[in-house]
């Protein structure tokens, strides 16, 4: 029975993909900030869960629930890097803490934590390590300039650490998500004027993304893109960034909403 960990696992993706793998009979563990969430998480889905509360954008207790955690479920055999944030307001009045937080949560701490897993599972030569990362890595949103940075850090880390790792038997899964309808998306998209091109782009559920991840870790396969329609933006990054930039529009004022 594998032991999965899943970050960020108290709504969105995270609740969805903790339900998945406990569908198929994995052992979960739930990290996040927000017990109750994780609590009423963790009892929809059944199974062998287990929860620890942690603030991952924090590195000195980012490993924290680490050691309890395989002490209990056993080695980790899938690390989901899914916790994250997202700052969307114009570049001038990103608040630098917000920003170093975002930093931390989305890029530094996936690193620490997967430095920390991956010398057991090479030791083993077994394990998956799945990187949430965004298309916004892929094709930088306007309006999104910090989340942008630290998501294409973290898609290049990603696919680099696969290329490393091809010949052993731990492989790294790249996801990269476009619109998915979950709390933080719609937060989102509140923070940008009303727009007609942006009530028309596909979006997805939390659902079907978990599932596809799951697929990609049993198949071993490199990536993700869901919608599977935002694929066009790896292939022709050119085109997207000519309609990127010119039909997004500058997102509200902090200040004045």
């Amino acid at each position: 029975m594998k032991h999965v960990v899943v970050t960020g696992a108290s709504s969105g993706i995270g609740a969805a993909l903790v339900a998945e793998f406990v569908r198929v009979g994995a052992r979960v563990t739930l990290v996040a900030r927000r017990e109750a969430e994780m609590q009423a998480i963790a009892h929809a889905a059944g199974g062998q869960t287990q929860i620890f509360v942690s603030d991952l954008s924090r590195i000195d207790t980012s490993l924290d629930w680490m050691l309890p955690a395989e002490e209990r479920f056993g080695p980790i055999d899938v690390l989901i890097h899914n916790a994250g944030v997202q700052l969307v307001e114009p570049a001038e009045e990103h608040d630098p803490e917000a920003l170093q937080a975002m930093l931390r949560l989305n890029l530094l701490v996936p690193l620490h934590i997967t430095r920390a897993v991956l010398p057991k599972m090479l030791a083993r030569n077994e394990g998956t390590i799945v990187d949430i990362a965004s298309v916004a890595g892929l094709a930088p949103t306007p309006g999104m300039w910090g989340y942008n940075a630290s998501k294409a850090g973290f898609g290049a880390a990603s696919e680099s650490l696969r290329g490393e790792l091809r010949k052993t038997g731990v492989h790294v899964v790249t996801v990269y998500p476009g619109p998915v309808d979950t709390p933080m998306a719609r937060a989102g998209y509140a923070a940008y004027p009303e727009n007609p091109a942006l009530q028309i782009l596909p979006e997805g559920i939390p659902s079907e993304l978990a599932r596809r991840i799951r697929e990609a870790v049993d198949l071993r396969r490199d990536r993700v893109i869901y919608p599977r329609f935002y694929a066009v933006l790896r292939y022709f990054p050119t085109v997207a960034r000519f309609f990127l930039d010119r039909m997004t529009p500058r997102p509200h004022s902090r200040k004045g909403r």
